[in-house]
């Protein structure tokens, strides 16, 4: 099961860090996604992490602004977002796969577990 939390309403150029508590696997046995959905737009990958490898990926307009990590200890996954933009704005989802490698990580049908959703809204 994975859970996100941390979303919320800030300002262009503010900053916000996105959890995703992870239960009933181990975190070194799962790759750890963070996805986003803004209205009328396709879902879209926006980090990667395989913390059994220490592998991490990007989308491209997030680069040098957001960092995903992990915590083994707390079972839990962050996305640390920094100077956030409007087009930032979306409903933010964690996934895990069991066999997701670097080349893949933006392919959604790798994902075997979904959280609920975190809303994330950046005012201009």
């Amino acid at each position: 099961q994975l859970v996100e939390s941390g979303g919320g309403l800030v300002p262009s150029g503010g900053s916000l860090t996105l959890s995703c508590a992870v239960s009933g696997f181990t975190l070194g046995s799962v790759a750890i996604g963070w996805f986003r959905q803004a209205p009328g737009k396709e879902r879209e990958g926006v980090s990667y992490l395989n913390p059994r490898l220490d592998v991490t990926a990007y989308l491209e307009s997030v680069k040098g602004r957001f960092t995903i990590s992990a915590n083994d200890a707390a079972h839990s996954v962050y996305l640390e977002m920094n100077d956030l933009r409007p087009e930032d704005t979306a409903v933010y989802y964690c996934a895990a796969s069991p066999h997701t490698d670097l080349g893949s990580w933006t392919n959604e049908g790798l994902y075997l577990n979904w959280g609920q959703g975190t809303q994330v809204t950046v005012s201009s």
